[in-house]
C-alpha cells in the first residue's frame, strides 16, 4: 500500500483526491492533505477524513506518507518537488513539472540525489485512444510522418484567472501554452519526436492577465514532419475541444473530444479488421476536459513503485516538453525561429516581474 499527501488543494486537486481518497487506486490511499489556505485544506480533509497540515514543513514530516502529489501553482513546483526529496517522500508532480529550465534540472538532481522517483503527471498518454494510436504508431502503421496538429480550444473567463492571484502570471503560472496545452504539447512530441526549431506568436485576447490566452506555432521535427499547435482559453462560451492529428505516408488518425479522448478518424491504407471496430471501441468522451487518464496514470505510478519499474513520464521525459515550451516563448518574444537546442534570453517564463 503507497500512502499518498496532497500537498496543495485548489482545483486539480479535487480530481487526485476523488481519485485517492475515493479508494479508486488499487494499493493506494489517501493519507493527508496540505494547503496554507486552511478552507481548501479542511475541505478536502474533511470529505475523505484524513488530516489537514496548513505548514509544508509539519506536512513533509509526517512518517505515515510515503509519496506526495505536488499540486501546487507551477511556479512553486521546484522547491516543492526538492523538499519532498529531500524529505524522502517519491513525488508525483502536476504539469508542467517547472516554468524553468534549470528549475527542472535542479528536481531531477535532487530525486536523484535522494533516490526517490519523480513522475510528472501526462494523463492523456493513458487515454485509451491514444494508447491505440501509439500502438499503431510502433506498429509502423502510419509510416513515414508528414503533419501533426494540436489543438486546444477552451474556455477560461476572467472568473478562473481571479480565482488565485498566481494565475496567468509570468512567475507562477505563464500562459495557455504553459498551462492548458502543456499535455497537447506533450503529446506531438511523444508521437512526432525531436523537435528542431519553432515559431510562435501570441496575443493576450479577452483575459486581464500578464501571459498569453492564445498563440498559434509551426514546429518542425527532426524526422522532417511538421507541426501545428494552436491553443486558446478564449473560446466562448464554452470549451470546443481538446486534439490531436497524426497525419503519415500510409495512415490518418485524429483524436478529439475534450481532453484527447474521442477517435474521429481512423484510417489506413492498409487496413486491419480490427479497425472498424476501432472508433467504438475505443473512442470515450469525458465529461470535461481532465478525461479519464489520471486513473490509470495512478495505477501506473503504483505499479513502479511497488515492482521497481521505470516511469513512462519521469524528470528527464517531463523536460523534454518544458524545453519546446520555453522555445515557443522565445519565439514569441524575439519574433524569429527559434532551435530547441537553446539558452533562455527574452523568454519570461519563470520570471518574476
Amino acid at each position: 500500500m503507497i500512502r499518498f499527501g496532497l500537498l496543495g488543494c485548489g482545483r486539480i486537486a479535487k480530481r487526485h483526491s476523488e481519485l485517492l481518497g475515493g479508494n479508486h487506486i488499487d494499493r493506494a490511499r489517501l493519507v493527508a492533505v496540505c494547503d496554507t489556505v486552511r478552507s481548501r485544506a479542511d475541505a478536502i480533509a474533511s470529505k475523505f477524513g484524513v488530516p489537514a497540515t496548513y505548514d509544508v514543513d509539519d506536512f513533509l514530516a509526517r512518517q505515515d506518507i510515503d509519496a506526495v502529489a505536488v499540486l501546487t501553482p507551477s511556479g512553486m513546483h521546484p522547491a516543492h518537488v526538492i523538499a519532498c526529496a529531500r524529505a524522502g517522500k517519491h513525488v508525483v508532480v502536476e504539469k508542467p513539472m517547472a516554468l524553468r529550465l534549470q528549475d527542472a534540472d535542479d528536481m531531477v538532481r535532487a530525486c536523484d540525489a535522494a533516490g526517490i522517483k519523480l513522475f510528472v503527471v501526462k494523463q492523456n498518454r493513458f487515454n485509451v485512444p491514444v494508447v491505440k494510436a501509439r500502438e499503431a504508431l510502433e506498429a509502423g502503421r502510419f509510416g513515414r510522418l508528414i503533419l501533426g496538429t494540436v489543438r486546444v480550444r477552451w474556455s477560461r473567463d476572467q472568473a478562473y484567472y481571479d480565482q488565485d492571484a498566481w494565475r496567468g502570471t509570468w512567475a507562477y503560472d505563464g500562459g495557455v501554452l504553459s498551462n492548458q496545452a502543456s499535455h497537447h504539447i506533450d503529446m506531438l512530441e511523444w508521437f512526432f519526436g525531436d523537435v528542431v526549431s519553432v515559431h510562435a506568436r501570441a496575443v493576450t485576447a479577452l483575459a486581464k492577465i500578464e501571459a498569453e490566452d492564445t498563440a498559434v506555432a509551426t514546429l518542425k521535427f527532426r524526422n522532417g514532419a511538421l507541426g501545428i499547435i494552436e491553443a486558446t482559453t478564449a473560446v466562448r462560451p464554452t470549451d470546443l475541444e481538446g486534439s490531436l492529428s497524426i497525419l503519415g505516408e500510409k495512415g490518418t488518425v485524429e483524436i478529439a473530444g475534450f481532453a484527447v479522448n474521442q477517435i474521429r478518424h481512423w484510417r489506413f491504407v492498409e487496413e486491419l479488421a480490427s479497425d472498424k471496430d476501432v472508433i467504438e471501441k475505443f473512442s470515450v468522451n469525458p465529461p470535461n476536459v481532465y478525461g479519464f487518464g489520471h486513473q490509470a496514470y495512478y495505477q501506473h505510478v503504483i505499479d513502479c513503485l511497488v515492482n521497481q519499474r521505470s516511469a513512462l513520464v519521469d524528470g528527464l521525459e517531463g523536460r523534454k516538453s518544458l524545453e519546446l515550451i520555453s522555445a515557443l516563448y522565445e519565439s514569441i518574444e524575439t519574433g524569429a525561429e527559434v532551435p530547441l537546442r537553446f539558452a533562455p534570453r527574452l523568454g519570461r517564463l519563470g520570471v518574476a516581474p
